[in-house]
């Protein structure tokens, strides 16, 4: 299943790759696992995993990756303000990464949740900054409040 969806995404069958952002209280995360709520962090690991699972090995161009996780879901939800050209009078939402950046996955996460997929895993390609509707809301992969 993992190779169908990562050939999928590679020739374009499958447009886009979102996460899912449905926090849960701890108290309810701390449970047995079968009568825990599902999840796990996916924002501050979705570009990391997508490079060093997908770009790095060239199952993937970087600017395949780019528009799956940008331009494509702007496009499929309708978002006009997002994933469009960088011009005067638009939004400024915009993403700066480093991807050669290597780093371990490990708490503390910018979400209030603990639990990850990839913990302990060297990922390839950091978020640094993150600007939404121009104003600055990670600055040097630190969520800027």
């Amino acid at each position: 299943m993992i190779e169908s969806l990562r050939a999928g995404l590679g020739d374009g069958t499958i447009d886009a790759v979102a996460t899912d952002h449905a926090p849960h209280a701890v108290e309810d995360k701390e449970q047995e696992f079968d009568h825990a709520p599902p999840g796990t962090i996916g924002l501050e690991t979705a570009l990391a995993v997508v490079m060093s699972e997908l770009v790095e090995p060239g199952l993937l161009s970087l600017s395949r990756a780019v528009e799956a996780m940008s331009t494509a879901p702007a496009r499929i939800l309708g978002l006009g303000d997002h994933g469009g050209p960088i011009e005067p009078g638009r939004p400024a939402n915009l993403v700066v990464f480093d991807p050669a950046a290597q780093w371990t996955v490990e708490p503390p996460f910018a979400s209030r949740s603990r639990n990850s997929a990839f913990l302990g895993r060297t990922l390839r390609g950091r978020v640094l900054h993150t600007m939404y509707r121009g104003e600055l809301v990670v600055h040097e992969g630190k969520a800027h409040r």
